[in-house]
């Protein structure tokens, strides 16, 4: 339980410094619902979804009421699709995306996360076809999201499917160039995706995980700004310098109390729904309302803006600090726990890359240090696919080396070249397109294969 004087501040972050539950997502495993049949397995997921979820929104507000502290997403999770319905072709995923949209409308919830496949070794029936129906299947849903798992530590990084999904990411855009390019946001390609991500594009139900589950989403770089500035406006006033040990260490106490708000809002939704808690994931995830922004961390601990020298230092810091105080809160840390920085989602992230701060080359040197990787990005919409491709493979290779998770969530904007905005509305922001790295890597993507683990991953 939190002590009285952990209640006091909390409720200050609430008030004050926009903390909430950023989600609670609920897992909901359906290799139960397996059928050879199409309108059999459609039958089986609607009923287990409807089962579990009918009654998420309406607790997750109680609680949230309850508390004073606000839920603001409520989400579902499910098994990969691409293994479930693995006998099914392209035309029939369409149709399991749309139900599940459909499920997701009946449940009230935001999004629905695990149109998946895990690609990272080789192709499955079930994996083409599912990637097959993604432009389709997201340009006639609204609340789908899709992930591509094309990398591991452990398999090395599949360069068929990093091609394809350059592909695919362009002709998403495609079918929904009448809203931007807007497909492409719930679409994202992972290298060691967790299988306990509440958070959306990326989540779905790992293999190895119950039944059902709650998972909740813990936010707050609000409250972090804020009590590096307090520290800062003591140390002013006290005459004693704060260094950036000194930093880390209010980084890391602020997650610590944070991390505690998010278990006990997760445990109570879980016990209400008489359902397994499974894990709190504490990621500085931004939205584009001021004070809510990972940029302006970035600010009060010295920085122009992000993107200025001195920035991936900061992340590693902001980073570490955050997992550190995560895991000393709780037991029960898992999916990302760290620091998001999605373009067009943070105001001051947006800005820093209009006005020239933040390039893509600085924006993957920064992924290799935060907990994804390059994030709600909007690009030329006549890029070649390869051009993404590589970028894909790029990426995917700094997370199969560094054993961390990474991921790309392109939006090729159709019609529209560098410095023009795009809005994708709510969390989603805007963003000003920018230029992506110049030169040819066709004939690279072309090769195809498979780039091998390295030697660190034989661990056994």
């Amino acid at each position: 339980m939190l002590s009285e004087r952990e209640v006091i501040s909390t409720l200050d972050m609430v008030r004050n410094e926009h903390l909430d539950v950023r989600t609670v997502t609920l897992g909901i495993n359906l290799f139960d619902c397996v059928s050879h049949d199409v309108d059999l397995f459609l039958g089986n997921v609607r009923a287990k979804i409807e089962k579990y979820a009918h009654n998420l929104v309406t607790v997750c507000n109680e609680i949230g009421d309850k508390y004073g502290i606000p839920v603001v997403n409520k989400r579902i999770s499910v098994s990969p699709i691409a293994t479930v319905a693995a006998p099914f072709g392209p035309k029939d995923m369409v149709r399991i995306c749309q139900a599940l949209d459909e499920a997701a409308f009946k449940a009230n919830v935001d999004f629905i996360g695990g149109f998946s496949a895990l690609v990272e070794k080789g192709f499955a029936r079930g994996d083409k076809s599912l990637i097959d129906s993604i432009p389709e299947a997201l340009a006639t849903t609204q609340r789908v999201c899709s992930s591509i798992n094309v990398a591991s530590s452990k398999a090395g990084v599949n360069m068929d499917a990093v091609a394809l999904m350059g592909r695919q990411i362009l002709a998403t855009a495609a079918a929904t160039a009448d809203k931007g390019g807007f497909g492409c946001t719930k679409l994202v390609v992972f290298a060691n995706i967790p299988q306990d991500v509440p958070f959306m594009a990326g989540a779905y139900l790992g293999i190895g995980e119950p039944d059902v589950v709650i998972n909740v989403g813990v936010s707050g770089p609000g409250v972090v700004k804020k009590a590096i500035d307090r520290a800062l406006e003591k140390s002013h006033a006290t005459g004693k310098r704060l260094d950036l040990l000194g930093v880390a260490e209010v980084i890391k106490k602020t997650a610590y109390k944070v991390t505690r708000v998010g278990e006990m809002i997760g445990n109570e939704v879980a016990s209400r729904l008489n359902i397994p808690f499974g894990v709190a994931d504490l990621s500085l995830a931004p939205t584009p309302a001021v004070g809510d922004s990972v940029g302006e961390i970035f600010q009060s601990c010295g920085l122009e803006a992000m993107g200025t020298p001195g920035s991936t230092a900061v992340l590693a810091m902001l980073n570490d600090a955050v997992k550190k105080g995560g895991s000393f809160a709780s037991s029960s840390v898992g999916g990302l726990s760290g620091a998001f920085i999605p373009v067009s989602e943070d105001s001051s992230i947006e800005a820093a890359a209009t006005g020239g701060f933040l390039s893509m080359e600085k924006l993957e040197a920064m992924t290799s240090v935060c907990s994804v990787g390059l994030d709600m990005i909007a690009i030329p919409g006549d890029t070649p696919a390869a051009t993404i491709s590589g970028i894909i493979a790029d990426e995917m290779a700094i997370g199969m080396i560094n054993h961390k998770t990474t991921a790309v969530r392109l939006i090729p904007v159709p019609g529209k070249g560098v410095g023009e905005k795009v809005s994708f509305g709510g969390l989603l922001g805007e963003a000003t397109i920018i230029p992506v790295p110049k030169g040819d890597a066709s004939a690279f993507i072309s090769l195809g294969g498979r780039i091998p683990a390295p030697i660190h991953s034989l661990k056994n």
